[in-house]
Protein backbone atom coordinates (compact mmCIF):
# COMPACT_ATOMS: atom_id res chain seq x y z
CA UNK A 1 0.00 0.00 0.00
CA UNK A 2 3.15 2.45 0.87
CA UNK A 3 4.56 1.85 -2.66
CA UNK A 4 0.98 2.90 -4.04
CA UNK A 5 1.16 5.87 -2.46
CA UNK A 6 4.68 6.99 -2.89
CA UNK A 7 4.20 6.09 -6.66
CA UNK A 8 1.18 8.14 -7.00
CA UNK A 9 2.99 11.03 -5.82
CA UNK A 10 5.83 10.42 -7.55
CA UNK A 11 4.42 10.56 -10.61
CA UNK A 12 1.99 13.30 -10.18
CA UNK A 13 5.26 15.09 -9.32
CA UNK A 14 6.40 14.89 -12.20
CA UNK A 15 3.28 15.26 -14.14
CA UNK A 16 3.23 18.59 -12.77
CA UNK A 17 6.77 19.48 -13.19
CA UNK A 18 5.68 18.44 -16.95
CA UNK A 19 2.61 20.68 -16.91
CA UNK A 20 5.19 24.08 -15.52
CA UNK A 21 7.42 23.34 -18.52
CA UNK A 22 4.66 23.36 -20.71
CA UNK A 23 3.17 26.28 -19.29
CA UNK A 24 6.91 27.93 -19.69
CA UNK A 25 7.12 27.29 -23.14
CA UNK A 26 3.55 28.21 -24.23
CA UNK A 27 2.37 31.17 -21.72
CA UNK A 28 2.86 33.91 -23.97
CA UNK A 29 4.77 36.81 -21.32
CA UNK A 30 6.99 36.99 -18.61
CA UNK A 31 4.27 37.30 -16.24
CA UNK A 32 1.88 34.17 -17.02
CA UNK A 33 5.24 31.96 -17.44
CA UNK A 34 6.16 33.21 -13.58
CA UNK A 35 3.03 32.13 -12.57
CA UNK A 36 3.36 28.91 -14.26
CA UNK A 37 6.55 28.67 -12.88
CA UNK A 38 6.23 29.59 -9.05
CA UNK A 39 2.71 27.38 -8.73
CA UNK A 40 3.77 24.26 -10.69
CA UNK A 41 7.37 24.32 -9.74
CA UNK A 42 6.28 24.49 -6.00
CA UNK A 43 3.46 21.93 -5.92
CA UNK A 44 5.23 19.74 -8.00
CA UNK A 45 8.35 19.54 -5.67
CA UNK A 46 5.90 19.26 -2.52
CA UNK A 47 4.45 15.93 -4.08
CA UNK A 48 7.74 14.47 -4.96
CA UNK A 49 9.19 15.00 -1.67
CA UNK A 50 6.33 13.36 -0.29
CA UNK A 51 7.24 10.59 -2.03
CA UNK A 52 10.77 10.71 -1.10
CA UNK A 53 10.04 10.82 2.41
CA UNK A 54 7.58 8.29 2.72
CA UNK A 55 9.56 5.43 0.34
CA UNK A 56 12.19 6.45 3.13
CA UNK A 57 9.78 5.22 5.50
CA UNK A 58 9.38 1.64 3.93
CA UNK A 59 11.93 -0.26 6.68
CA UNK A 60 11.30 2.25 9.48
CA UNK A 61 14.57 3.12 11.85
CA UNK A 62 15.32 5.81 14.00
CA UNK A 63 17.80 6.96 11.30
CA UNK A 64 15.08 6.44 8.54
CA UNK A 65 12.52 8.45 10.77
CA UNK A 66 15.43 11.08 10.63
CA UNK A 67 15.70 11.48 6.80
CA UNK A 68 12.36 11.33 6.40
CA UNK A 69 11.91 14.21 8.81
CA UNK A 70 14.80 16.26 7.33
CA UNK A 71 13.42 15.50 3.51
CA UNK A 72 9.81 17.45 4.87
CA UNK A 73 11.83 20.16 6.21
CA UNK A 74 13.41 21.05 2.67
CA UNK A 75 10.08 20.33 1.62
CA UNK A 76 8.66 23.18 4.12
CA UNK A 77 11.75 25.74 2.97
CA UNK A 78 10.87 25.39 -0.40
CA UNK A 79 6.60 25.93 0.05
CA UNK A 80 8.28 29.18 1.47
CA UNK A 81 10.84 30.25 -0.34
CA UNK A 82 9.69 29.32 -3.99
CA UNK A 83 6.36 31.97 -4.07
CA UNK A 84 8.91 34.34 -1.81
CA UNK A 85 11.16 34.32 -4.73
CA UNK A 86 8.58 34.24 -7.45
CA UNK A 87 7.29 37.17 -6.43
CA UNK A 88 10.35 38.98 -6.09
CA UNK A 89 11.24 38.38 -9.40
CA UNK A 90 7.68 39.30 -10.84
CA UNK A 91 8.11 42.75 -8.71
CA UNK A 92 11.26 43.30 -10.35
CA UNK A 93 9.58 42.54 -13.85
CA UNK A 94 6.89 44.96 -12.83
CA UNK A 95 9.47 47.74 -11.50
CA UNK A 96 11.62 47.83 -15.06
CA UNK A 97 8.16 48.05 -16.78
CA UNK A 98 7.85 44.66 -18.73
CA UNK A 99 4.81 44.68 -21.07
CA UNK A 100 1.82 42.45 -20.15
CA UNK A 101 0.38 40.51 -23.13
CA UNK A 102 -2.87 41.77 -24.36
CA UNK A 103 -5.29 40.16 -26.43
CA UNK A 104 -4.57 41.35 -30.42
CA UNK A 105 -7.99 39.34 -31.44
CA UNK A 106 -10.79 41.93 -31.93
CA UNK A 107 -13.70 40.53 -29.92
CA UNK A 108 -16.59 39.09 -32.06
CA UNK A 109 -19.23 40.89 -30.85
CA UNK A 110 -18.49 44.52 -29.61
CA UNK A 111 -20.12 46.16 -26.57
CA UNK A 112 -19.26 49.04 -25.07
CA UNK A 113 -18.28 49.67 -21.85
CA UNK A 114 -21.71 50.38 -19.64
CA UNK A 115 -23.11 47.48 -21.64
CA UNK A 116 -21.11 45.20 -19.86
CA UNK A 117 -22.51 45.40 -16.99
CA UNK A 118 -25.47 43.99 -15.30
CA UNK A 119 -27.74 46.02 -13.58
CA UNK A 120 -26.42 49.18 -15.66
CA UNK A 121 -29.68 50.75 -17.78
CA UNK A 122 -28.97 51.69 -21.27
Amino acid sequence: MLDAIVVILTVSGLFFFLGTSVGLLRFPDFYTRMHAAGKGDTLSTMLLLMGLALYNLHHPSPVSILVSFKIMFIGVAVFIASPTATHAIMDAGYEIKLKQWVRRKEPTTPYAGTERRKGVAK
